[in-house]
């Protein structure tokens, strides 16, 4: 059997994001467990905001095409979405609306998500960690896009002090928590292979 590829993709920019730290920690998690990681920045795939006119005049943008490939090119995915408003940034639902309408020549539509197993984290300094950003992603992904999102989720509030001076997860229920949707989604990643 083949290395697990796994694709990890923070969906904020921001400098200092507690998402894209938790990304780093995730990324780390899986490199330990023997898998083959890719963590991106969504800066490097700017995308205008979706318009269909805008689709139906100059067609997809090259950088939605070269996500999609990227996300094909791994057995499994991992977003790691801020929360916004109770539900997530814009960045990451424009970069997610416009792969939804690559196609691959003969692909039928959402194929690239329907073929790997999806996980989802969040992190925010209040008490519920985006938990609510957690439940709008899992919504997103699975009725809109045909993805399977794996069950475990992980949700790390008090972010503001959740980390330590090397990066890492201070508290050992977090970090056995996260450990338990990184191993699910290399599990499930290699049922679907």
């Amino acid at each position: 059997m083949s290395v697990v590829r796994i694709l990890v993709v923070p969906g904020s920019t921001r400098i200092g994001s507690f998402n894209a730290r938790l990304a780093a920690v995730a990324a780390r998690e899986f490199a330990l467990a023997g898998v083959d990681v890719t963590r991106i920045s969504l800066a490097d795939y700017a995308l205008p905001l979706y318009e269909s006119d805008l689709e139906a005049q100059s067609g997809v943008p090259r950088a939605a095409l070269d996500l999609r490939r990227q996300i094909g090119a791994h057995h499994g995915v991992l977003m790691v979405t801020p929360e916004y408003n109770a539900s997530v940034p814009p960045l990451l639902k424009n970069a997610i609306d416009w792969v939804s309408r690559v196609r691959e020549r003969g692909e039928p539509p959402l194929q690239v998500f329907e073929d790997r197993p999806f996980a989802i984290a969040s992190a925010s300094d209040g008490p519920f960690g985006g938990l609510r950003a957690l439940m709008a992603l899992r919504q997103i992904l699975t009725l809109g896009c045909g993805a399977t999102v794996i069950p475990r989720e992980f949700a790390l509030s008090g972010a503001g002090s959740a980390f330590d001076d090397d990066d890492r997860l201070k508290a050992p229920r977090d970090a056995d928590a996260l450990g338990q949707v990184v191993r699910q989604l290399i599990g499930v990643a290699q049922t679907m292979m």
